[in-house]
């Protein structure tokens, strides 16, 4: 969505040049009594200044009006001038451009992710799906966010400038294309209203929420939120942890990102196998060998169970997902032989 900031000044300008024009043109209409191409003819010439003559002489009402109105034309016409050179030497207009480009390419998703909040966590989220490369849109109100990641990464992020709590910003991010939404924004109360919005115009998408006391967590959940995480919690226990059990934090801040030997932990679903390898036991996939990943986990299609470890002669079935672990070169040998 175009940023109605970004509009409002060009907007502003362009009623007060037709506001102007219809009060030229009903003033000569009314005091000179001239004819409507007449009187549209004056407004032109004297809103321009050209300094062309007069259709017919001018009463002295009239010249008194057409005094006042040039006057109130400068005004204009500066005002027009000034907003016109700010969009074009300042780079609105480039960015207007930009905005709408971003705006069709937003139309075209399906299956992606909304993101809304583009505060700390709201940026780790983008950036953790970006690099997943899952398609993602931004919802943000604060303009300066996004140009500062736009810089950063020197690329356009899809976003949608407006409040998130508006189904008229969700209608426009895509939410009934999408297949997930994260709500991180700062305050508690907007996240569950984002997420019973977002319920209520997708019954079928996956909604995680941040929260930040720990009372909110039932609100969200009931408010359509398939999950809920809390960050500051997870901060503490995160810092807590790094004394009690360093070396089980270590190898999660790998799978995490945190840590420059960065692990992946990539799903394998079932519908996903090569047709040849379906129904074959863990044993037979030999994953480990054939990739270097190793399968960590295996959630069952029937019961939907999480099984660590999966017994080697387990015999995939369809609706099953194995989890694997492996560095980024593991996990594309994985994608490559498996999938």
């Amino acid at each position: 969505m175009l940023k109605q900031l970004n509009l409002s000044r060009l907007y502003l300008a362009l009623g007060l040049l037709v506001f102007s024009f219809a009060v030229g043109v009903a003033g000569f209409m009314g005091i000179e009594h001239y004819p409507l191409v007449d009187a549209f003819y004056m407004t032109v010439i004297t809103a321009s200044t050209v300094g062309f003559g007069e259709v017919h002489p001018l009463s002295d009402l009239g010249r008194l009006f057409t005094s006042f109105y040039i006057l109130f034309n400068l005004l204009v016409v500066a005002y027009l001038v000034s907003v016109l050179t700010t969009y074009i030497f300042d780079g609105e207009l480039r960015h207007l451009f930009r905005m709408i480009r971003a705006d069709q390419e937003i139309r075209s998703f399906h299956d992606h992710v909304i993101v809304c909040g583009f505060g700390r966590n709201g940026y780790k989220a983008y950036d953790e799906l970006r690099h997943s490369g899952t398609r993602a849109v931004v919802v943000e109100q604060d303009q300066t966010l996004l140009n500062a990641a736009n810089e950063a990464s020197r690329t356009q992020i899809p976003a949608v400038f407006g409040d998130a709590t508006s189904e008229a910003t969700l209608r426009q991010a895509g939410i009934e294309r999408a297949r997930a939404l994260i709500t991180a924004l700062p305050k508690d109360a907007d996240n569950v209203f984002v997420a019973l919005t977002a319920r209520e115009l997708n019954p079928n998408l996956t909604i995680i929420a941040r929260a930040s006391a720990r009372s909110s967590v039932s609100k969200l959940i009931s408010a359509g939120a398939n999950s809920v995480v809390m960050p500051d919690e997870i901060g503490g226990s995160h810092m807590a942890n790094l004394i009690i059990r360093p070396e089980v934090i270590k190898f999660l801040d790998m799978i995490s990102g945190l840590d420059p030997n960065k692990l992946r932990l990539e799903e394998l679903p079932y519908n996903e196998l090569k047709p040849t390898l379906r129904g074959h036991s863990i044993r037979e996939l030999d994953v480990r060998s054939r990739t270097g990943a190793t399968i960590i986990a295996l959630r069952r299609g029937e019961s939907g169970d999480l099984e660590v470890s999966p017994a080697a002669d387990y015999r995939t079935a369809a609706g099953d997902v194995l989890l694997v672990l492996g560095n980024e070169a593991q996990i594309q040998a994985l994608h490559q032989q498996f999938k």
